[in-house]
């Protein structure tokens, strides 16, 4: 299960993620995004409460990474320790902007 928060402020956009982030759940991530990234110059995941992510929710945040570098900027916040460690072992941590 995977509750997905959006908050805008100006052209910035919050997404907080909480629970799994896998196949299952990707596409609602995905479809969620593509309805509210356009016009948005920082975009910023805090995933404090993600527990889990799998290879498709790697690839939903490629593809947002992608759509951010034609507009602004990406930011991921407050990765766990566990997800963290998937990041490195992925090689994401080297794509991504993970504070």
């Amino acid at each position: 299960m995977l509750n997905i928060s959006m908050d805008t402020n100006g052209s910035e956009l919050i997404v907080n993620l909480e629970g799994r982030l896998d196949t299952s759940t990707s596409p609602q991530l995905e479809n969620d995004l593509k309805a509210n990234i356009d016009g948005v110059s920082s975009l910023i995941f805090d995933i404090k409460d993600l527990q889990y992510i799998s290879s498709a929710g790697l690839r939903v945040l490629l593809s947002a990474q992608k759509i951010m570098n034609k507009q602004g900027s990406m930011v991921i916040r407050n990765s766990s320790e566990e997800v963290k460690e998937i990041f490195d072992v992925t090689g994401f941590s080297d794509i991504l902007t993970i504070e």
